[in-house]
């Protein structure tokens, strides 16, 4: 379904063609790191086409954290659902890979070989086909794991350095299968690019784990500078003096920042700290690093009787860092991304309204928006079909034999 609302309009109301526009995606793809690829490629205007089975898509019916995962990460998507273990679902999947430009999958490589959609037999039929492989692994040792977001947070220090020391704990967000979702589109443009010179096609690999050793590399190379192992978030050294969440009137809580010395300068005119200004063990943020263990009680005493929209005033004033402590469902009322466009209406498959955060990128000063809502099962079947050839009564008889879902 098409939502009345475009960002790429011009003042003559003449649509801009988005960068990936008349590039076609086959995505055989579950969960988020596959889909985030697509849903990656179709905000920059490429076609994609998402293959589902009859039951469609196992992230359509979860529940808890899970919810979200469908209509965030298959927005802008057309969804055709087959029978792929029958003959004239092979046929007609064979069909739209014939008419790709890119397939993306994030299945187990012997269910893409067993369907006959694996990379080594479609680069001998499609030889200009970009071919993008979502996976636990990389090729290696480790490749025949299986692999969750959870599973390379704790084997990839991610876990270690968020929690507390002896308590792994997850970050709060799928940040690997995102990310890697996100990389995979990334490859896929390069590759694209890289096309127009050669004319050939080729494989793309994106990782689970890889991406997490990318996210903590910051804390190896740490070591290798420092020849000290990077200690847990919670219990690190900070390279500012003030870094930290403050507790202050009503249990209301508030991130302060004072990072360099012109900001401390700034901050203790801010606050009539000027015995602190004064004070020769706090001149430079590296004397104010090592005065942690008796200067922040000290500050946490004397912010206590502020509220923490008095010390937003204050904070933002005086361009100092600062940051209220937010709930996620509390963004689709941010003052900023409403004013800047940075949620899009969004329908729900079962029709109910929402909003929806967009890619966090502008384009010419515009944000990529929304042209499709995430679909309902096999909503766009019976118009892949048409426009693949098949005729209205062929594609009956295939809605017929079961082959394809194509609601009316």
């Amino acid at each position: 379904m098409l939502v009345n609302w475009n960002p790429f309009v011009t003042k003559m109301n003449i649509p801009k063609p988005l960068p990936l526009y008349g590039v076609r995606v086959v995505e055989f793809t579950h969960m988020v790191m596959g889909p985030t690829c697509g849903m990656a490629l179709g905000d920059l205007g490429a076609e994609v086409i998402k293959v589902e089975p009859l039951t469609g898509d196992s992230t359509r019916r979860l529940l808890g954290s899970g919810a979200g995962f469908y209509p965030l990460f298959n927005r802008n998507k057309k969804s055709i659902a087959l029978d792929l273990q029958s003959p004239k679902g092979r046929e007609v999947v064979m069909n739209l890979v014939a008419s790709a430009d890119v397939v993306s999958e994030n299945f187990k490589t012997s269910t893409m070989q067993k369907l006959g959609l694996d990379y080594a037999a479609l680069s001998k039929l499609y030889p200009r086909l970009i071919y993008v492989s979502h996976k636990g692994f990389l090729p290696g040792p480790y490749d025949h794991r299986t692999a969750l977001d959870e599973v390379v947070q704790m084997m990839g220090g991610l876990a270690y350095m968020t929690g507390r020391p002896g308590d792994p704990l997850r970050a709060g967000s799928s940040v690997n299968d995102i990310m890697g979702g996100l990389f995979g589109a990334m490859g896929a443009m390069a590759a694209l690019m890289q096309r127009e010179k050669t004319g050939k096609g080729q494989e793309v690999q994106s990782a689970l784990f890889e991406n997490n050793i990318f996210l903590v590399a910051q804390h190896m190379l740490q070591f290798a500078v420092t020849g000290k192992a990077a200690a847990p978030m919670p219990e690190r050294i900070s390279p500012w003096g003030i870094y930290d969440v403050f507790s202050v009137l009503e249990g209301e809580q508030i991130f302060l920042a004072v990072v360099g010395d012109s900001q401390w300068k700034i901050f203790c005119e801010a606050f009539g700290f000027a015995d602190w200004f004064a004070d020769p063990r706090l001149t430079t943020n590296n004397d104010r690093v090592l005065a942690r263990d008796w200067m922040m009680p000290l500050l946490r005493e004397r912010l206590a009787g502020y509220s923490a929209k008095g010390l937003a005033a204050v904070f933002e004033k005086n361009g100092l860092p600062f940051a209220p402590i937010t709930d996620p469902q509390d963004l689709f009322t941010d003052p900023h991304l409403i004013a800047t466009g940075g949620l899009a209406p969004m329908t729900l498959p079962d029709g109910r309204e929402t909003a929806t955060p967009l890619l966090p990128i502008t384009l010419d000063g515009q944000r990529p928006g929304l042209r499709l809502n995430p679909p309902k099962l096999g909503e766009h079947g019976r118009e892949l079909l048409e426009s693949l050839g098949y005729s209205a009564q062929e594609v009956d008889d295939l809605v017929q034999a079961g082959v394809v879902l194509a609601p009316e």
